[in-house]
């Protein structure tokens, strides 16, 4: 095959979430730009449900997700052994459907380019192919640099639509259902009523290994529903994750193990909350910033990404004294004890913009976890 150049202002590696913002955020507020997404699947966003409170995201960004959001409920319950609660913040659900879908529509057809990565570079990307995409800037989304670079624990999960004749019976999410059996680390389940017949339920672990035995988890889902009293007539999808949720590490190597001078999106950007793994917020951060300065100086995002790294080094130590200052069965006394917190704090902490008064009350009191072993893990962090 005839080698082929597509000539561009911005090429975007990876059409997932992070890559999908930026695209439709150029899109819309900077038409005239040339701009490529590639993508190795069929589909952008691959096969995802993502979720947000509504202040995870400041209202001069809302115009970014709004288009994309398929459900919101006012209010979620969470449910541990010690403590339920129903707390008031709005949520909201993006399936990934919605998200290829918008992005086809905000973009011409042909700038969509389906295709393997061989190689890439600030100003280039080569596909299997033979095709050339030569850029004035190319972002690099395609998902984690080299994970052993980081200290991390794993969030762990599988998620299925279950359809249940006659109704399931919730009218808002169930954010963390820890009532279920311990079992490798902290294990919580979460549903999220689509509507009246249809419940997504993730049964999420908090382990110390990547490892996901996913017909274990289909079996336990099912106990899950059985004990609900659901009649499951149908799962009509299932999704599967491995997150790292990072402890420490060296993030300039990181950064340098999936090429040190290319700009960077998403979890390839290190750019997650370290404690919930939650990357919708920062992928909308992103976003508006691209939407402001569509070709930045290069180094932007790194520069950008490294002030978040070390601005979040609070969430990262309360990882260490969830991982390893928690025996695994009794990590959700942590979590139990948080949701006592007010709905003020917890919701700056998905934010990842926790006060400094949220931080001395989160460890006020006496903690959850023998005060030695929570010393002992900061001080190894």
């Amino acid at each position: 095959m005839d080698k082929v150049t597509l000539d561009c202002d911005i090429a975007l590696a990876g059409g997932g979430l992070s890559a999908g913002l930026i695209a439709l955020a150029l899109a819309q507020r900077h038409p005239q730009l040339c701009v490529y997404l590639v993508e190795q699947g069929e589909k952008l966003g691959g096969n995802h449900v993502w979720s947000f409170f509504d202040s995870d995201i400041a209202s001069e960004d809302r115009w970014i997700i709004e288009p994309l959001i398929c459900h919101r409920w006012q209010g979620y319950d969470v449910h541990f052994p010690a403590r339920s609660r129903t707390l008031g913040a709005i949520y909201n659900s993006i399936e990934s459907d919605r998200l290829d879908a918008v992005i086809r529509k905000a973009m011409p057809a042909n700038h969509i380019v389906q295709g393997e990565i061989i190689d890439i570079s600030p100003t280039h990307i080569a596909l299997a192919d033979g095709r050339l995409i030569s850029a004035k800037m190319v972002v690099d989304g395609r998902g984690p640099g080299d994970l052993s670079t980081l200290k991390a624990g794993w969030q762990k999960f599988v998620g299925q639509a279950l359809h249940i004749p006659g109704g399931h019976g919730l009218h808002r999410p169930i954010v963390m259902d820890a009532t279920v059996e311990q079992l490798d680390g902290y294990r919580f389940v979460y549903c999220l009523p689509f509507d009246a017949e249809t419940v997504f339920v993730e049964d999420t672990y908090y382990s110390d290994t990547p490892d996901l035995d996913v017909a274990a988890i289909r079996s336990r889902i099912a106990d899950y529903a059985h004990k609900k009293g659901w009649s499951v007539a149908q799962t009509d999808r299932e999704e599967t994750g491995v997150l790292p949720v990072i402890i420490g590490g060296d993030f300039r190597n990181y950064w340098k193990s999936s090429g040190q001078v290319i700009e960077k999106s998403g979890l390839r950007a290190g750019l997650c909350q370290p404690v919930t793994g939650y990357s919708l917020p920062d992928a909308v951060r992103l976003a508006a910033r691209f939407a402001a300065d569509p070709l930045p100086k290069p180094g932007t995002t790194f520069s950008y990404a490294l002030k978040l790294w070390k601005a979040r080094g609070f969430y990262r130590m309360l990882d260490a004294m969830l991982f390893r200052a928690a025996a695994p069965a009794e990590r959700y006394r942590i979590l139990q004890r948080f949701y006592g917190l007010s709905e003020g704090l917890i919701a700056r902490f998905y934010a990842g913009q926790s006060t400094w008064a949220d931080k001395l009350r989160v460890l006020a009191g006496k903690p959850p976890v023998p005060i030695r072993r929570a010393i002992r893990a900061i001080l190894e962090k």
